[in-house]
């Protein structure tokens, strides 16, 4: 092996250790955590018990992993609608307005995902809400709450996780050469058919990473969910925490966290594999 090889393995090293640190080794721990059994006199011990597992394999909890997974790709799709065009759209401006934008859609990101929960709240209150609005434009007779619902949760999702789908589009359209558009107009293409035929193809790449980032962010998320919903409306994360936390059952939160990481993979390599098929 030559001394630039041995230098660049070296170079990769810190970044080894600390995805090491912080990523193999937390998942090992939780593997481990999620075969343990619940003693009562010592709390959980570390044992070869698939019981928690067993426990999984009920309707109520497959039913809330299907919920789960449905409800993350409604709001990956319904993030990318209104992301797309809107980012599309935004690499064509001038560098002053798309500074000023990205600068708006970047302070969106310090709102935490409590912030933006009981915001969600508010604005979907029965008192002091949206609904409010709709009874003055003379559209219902009087104001009635929208959440908890799973609607509520729908929009507080896509709110929080819409800024990341507009950033990591972006850049994609940023780099886009414009003139094959151009060229597809010349040919004949109608501007809805050169957007589809060009520039949908050329920014595919952007559309599975931002949307497999999105999904990701959205598996994850708990306080939204847990706030803007009923405990119908509670995703695997919520109820992974809800073990954790308030019924201090860490071995059968662990097993439920290694199944939502199974889920989470194996959607993300569906992904994955069917976007590279289709660019075969």
């Amino acid at each position: 092996m030559s001394e630039k090889g041995i230098a660049n393995k070296l170079l990769l090293l810190p970044s080894s250790l600390v995805i090491g640190a912080f990523v193999i080794v937390p998942c090992a721990l939780v593997l481990l955590a999620s075969l343990a059994s619940i003693s009562d006199s010592e709390g959980w011990v570390f044992a070869l018990d698939l019981s928690n597992f067993a426990r999984f394999f009920s309707w109520f909890y497959i039913e809330r992993a299907l919920f789960s997974i449905g409800l993350c790709m409604m709001v990956v799709v319904i993030s990318l609608l209104l992301a797309y065009p809107f980012a599309y759209f935004l690499s064509g401006f001038s560098a002053k307005v798309k500074n000023i934008w990205l600068i708006y859609i970047l302070a969106q990101l310090t709102l935490s995902e409590v912030l933006i929960a009981f915001s969600w709240q508010i604005l979907l209150s029965r008192k002091s809400g949206l609904s409010n609005i709709l009874v003055s434009l003379g559209l219902f007779d009087k104001p009635f709450a929208m959440t908890p619902s799973a609607t509520g949760v729908l929009l507080g999702l896509v709110y929080l996780v819409i800024p990341f789908m507009i950033l990591l589009l972006y850049p994609a359209f940023s780099r886009m050469d414009k003139s094959l558009v151009e060229a597809a107009r010349t040919l004949g293409a109608s501007p809805l058919r050169s957007f589809f035929t060009v520039v949908v193809p050329t920014t595919k790449s952007a559309i599975i990473s931002s949307s497999v980032t999105v999904f990701v962010l959205t598996l994850g998320a708990v306080i939204v969910p847990q706030v803007l919903g009923a405990p119908k409306h509670w995703t695997l994360s919520v109820l992974i925490m809800d073990q954790a936390v308030f019924n201090s059952n860490v071995p059968f939160a662990s097993a439920l966290a290694v199944v939502l990481l199974l889920l989470s993979g194996g959607v993300i390599g569906t992904i994955f594999f069917l976007g590279k098929g289709k660019t075969a």
